[in-house]
């Protein structure tokens, strides 16, 4: 099991979990373990691989404890395709009711039915505002080379699953190119080869934690770091 996804936060299972007869125990710690997970950015975005090796069962094990807490309605579960209709990202949202008010995740929110018009007006070519203007005007285009680093980590999103993504988590994702352009630009560029999705994921959620304030200065130490085995 990947150590990176173990995290400090704590796990909440709110009384209408607790005392639902119709989930399994299983179920309930597994609930809780979403939570935690959740906390990062609003939702889970960990895989069944991850949480079969955490409880010792099958991946289909998994499937069905997630599949009975979205039916009974404690999560969301939202599925990310690609063109080719192969998944590429599977998302968890908490919906229960107590525990959403406190939270404030995003499917817990009354006009999420609607597209958030901020959102919508991202006309995106390369995706996402052209990758902003060709990072900052720098250049025409994207080097063809960047822009399948950005393909390989599945950072390139058609604009009808953008649509559907709040502005925040918009944000983070601009954060996470934008950052990585830096890098791609600098003496390190060397390590885009090496460089993991969960990663800058996980790296993402602890330089935002740590350090709101240097955000992406704070994050690009911590990736290049991480992957030449430099301390922080």
């Amino acid at each position: 099991m990947n150590e990176e996804n173990q995290i400090s936060y704590y796990a909440v299972i709110p009384a209408t979990v607790r005392y639902d007869k119709k989930l399994k125990s299983s179920e309930k710690l597994l609930y809780g373990e979403v939570t935690a997970l959740a906390n990062k950015y609003g939702f889970c975005y960990a895989k069944n691989k991850y949480f079969a090796e955490l409880y010792n069962v099958s991946n289909e094990t998994i499937s069905r404890w997630l599949s009975n807490l979205q039916k009974q309605g404690y999560i969301k579960i939202e599925i990310i395709k690609n063109e080719n209709k192969e998944i590429v990202e599977r998302d968890i949202y908490i919906l229960d009711i107590p525990y959403c008010q406190k939270n404030q995740y995003p499917y817990c929110q009354k006009d999420q039915e609607g597209i958030d018009e901020k959102v919508k007006e991202n006309n995106i070519k390369y995706n996402i505002d052209d990758l902003f203007y060709i990072i900052n005007n720098k250049g025409d285009e994207i080097s063809k080379e960047f822009y399948e680093i950005l393909e390989r980590l599945e950072l390139i999103y058609p604009q009808e699953i953008l649509n559907m993504w709040k502005t925040e988590r918009i944000n983070v994702l601009k954060n996470i190119i934008f950052t990585l352009y830096l890098i791609y630009e600098s003496e390190f560029t060397y390590l885009m080869s090496a460089i993991k999705r969960e990663d800058l994921i996980n790296l993402y959620a602890i330089a935002k934690e740590h350090q709101p304030n240097d955000l992406l200065n704070y994050y690009k130490r911590s990736i290049i770091n991480k992957y030449t085995n430099n301390s922080t």
